[in-house]
């Protein structure tokens, strides 16, 4: 019996430990032996299925040593972004709308609520290892004519056991675990999308107020040049049509207005879904998009290695390993199983010497799949699938790439910008200031000084959504680069497992 064990399962499997007790307390090592000499025989059966698994491997991608749009020494991932990274906006108001929102948003709790199912299925996958039970009792009443009327108690009970000798349980746990993680990483991913939703949000809202504002200023300066077109108009000085266009300008001016505070309003409402609460019962208080939040700054020389740190693509990885897993239980679902039945029971004419007769036997069996077609089709299909799983990684390491990279290359590109947009303010303020000197002396008409303060105002509102983009580039940078997680090797994982 030892020996045969030995042959069949690893010392430390729990398989052979638990049969090595039930055949040395229970006396049933003959039953036993016969199961072990019949496994053998299917092992034989069976020497032609393949159960073979190759050594898990990250799937293989086009790789990516730095970033085209950064110069510099390269830093450190710790070095490069914190894990409350959004405080470095410096605004305490966005910090207090992200607190709001990481306890209140529904899609957050969801992904939380999954985790929680994945964490009970692993428990779910490990009960295929362990023995079931059943008890019955019953009671059967005859009355056959001229017959005295008769009855009759039973009570049994039976246990399964399908014992787990080859690890396709286990391996089926190991793919729930992988499950289990790649849930948590979905998690984070849902988090720091609701970061970067909730900072981009309310950097937009703010922009508005500031563009309602200015536009309000740009409204009422042209209202003012209509006026002194239409005196001019009246003394025949200008023709009646520029007084019309002009009061067409007005109209664009107003519908614009009216535009931005149907956005704002929008945004608002954006805003409290985000942070969990009704639609139109939270407001915003107006506020200065460029007196509120300052320009962090990102260090230059980013190591591509952050990458590893997105929770999409950790999550795309150990759905991977997942499939890997299903495949190793789909290959061992060919081999032979083997399973203990046992039964006892008892049944008395009356009550109470139900008890006094106990019978009690143990079946032991074994299931050998020699023609399954749904086996084997099976193993087709988790191999498949597999390889759906390795391009779906593909698919987020090389979206992951696009992202940083247009996020580099548009935060760049809008603060170069940004230099050209101060240039251009400074010296149409200098403008402003000159053309205002010479109305004091009567050089130049109010016109003038209207025009000179419109074409500000244009500057002005461009440097504005330069600052709002600025800000969401650099969100949006953060968001690529995978927030302040920590890094997950999943191939030390597998190790470990």
């Amino acid at each position: 019996m030892s020996s045969l064990l030995d042959s069949l399962l690893p010392e430390s499997s729990a398989s052979r430990r638990a049969l090595s007790a039930i055949a040395a307390s229970s006396g049933i090592g003959s039953a036993l032996r016969g199961v072990c000499a019949a496994t053998v025989c299917a092992l034989s059966l069976c020497a032609c299925v393949d159960v073979s698994m190759p050594a898990y491997r990250r799937p293989d991608t086009p790789a990516k040593t730095a970033w085209s749009d950064q110069k510099g020494a390269l830093v450190s991932a710790a070095a490069t972004i914190e894990r409350d990274w959004w405080k470095g906006f410096q605004d305490p108001y966005l910090d207090t709308l992200i607190d709001k929102a990481i306890a209140g948003n529904f899609d957050i709790q969801v992904l939380a609520a999954r985790i929680d199912v994945a964490s009970t299925q692993i428990s779910e996958a490990k009960a295929g290892a362990l023995p079931t039970m059943d008890l019955g009792a019953g009671a059967d009443f005859q009355k056959t004519t001229g017959l005295p009327f008769t009855k009759q108690y039973n009570l049994a009970t039976q246990v399964n056991w399908d014992i787990d000798i080859w690890g396709k349980v286990e391996k089926g746990v190991q793919a729930q675990k992988a499950e289990f993680h790649a849930s948590e990483a979905d998690w984070r991913a849902g988090y720091l999308e609701l970061v970067a939703n909730v900072s981009s949000t309310y950097f937009q809202i703010l922009q508005f107020d500031d563009q309602i504002e200015q536009q309000q200023k740009t409204l009422g300066t042209n209202r003012q040049i209509l006026t002194i077109y239409e005196g001019q108009a009246r003394n025949g000085l200008v023709p009646q049509t520029l007084v019309l266009r002009q009061q067409a300008e007005i109209n664009r001016l107003t519908h614009d207005l009216y535009e931005l505070r149907r956005a704002r309003a929008v945004a608002n409402n954006a805003l409290c879904t985000l942070i969990g609460v009704p639609a139109g019962e939270f407001q915003l208080p107006p506020g200065h998009l460029q007196e509120r939040v300052k320009l962090p700054v990102v260090p230059e020389g980013l190591p591509a290695q952050l990458l590893s740190r997105r929770p999409d693509v950790v999550a795309a990885e150990f759905r991977v390993l997942e499939a890997y897993d299903l495949v190793g239980q789909a290959k061992l679902a060919q081999l032979p199983s083997i399973g203990l039945t046992a039964q006892g029971g008892t049944a008395s004419f009356a009550l109470n010497q139900l008890l006094k007769s106990f019978t009690f036997g143990i079946m032991p069996s074994i299931d050998i799949p020699l023609l399954d077609p749904g086996v084997r089709a099976h193993v087709k299909v988790t191999e498949a699938q597999s390889k759906v799983a390795e391009q779906q990684y593909r698919v987020a390491v090389m979206g992951a790439f696009e992202e940083v990279e247009n996020a580099l290359v548009n935060l760049s590109a809008h603060k170069q910008q940004r230099e050209e947009l101060l240039q251009q303010v400074a010296r149409l303020q200098i403008v402003a200031d000159q053309i205002q000197a010479q109305l004091r002396l009567g050089v130049v008409s109010q016109l003038e000084v209207f025009e000179t303060e419109r074409t500000l105002l244009d500057a002005q509102q461009a440097l504005l959504e330069n600052h709002q983009e600025i800000l969401s580039d650099t969100v949006l940078l953060y968001k690529a680069l995978g927030g302040g997680w920590p890094s997950v090797d999943v191939q030390a994982q597998v190790k470990d497992k």
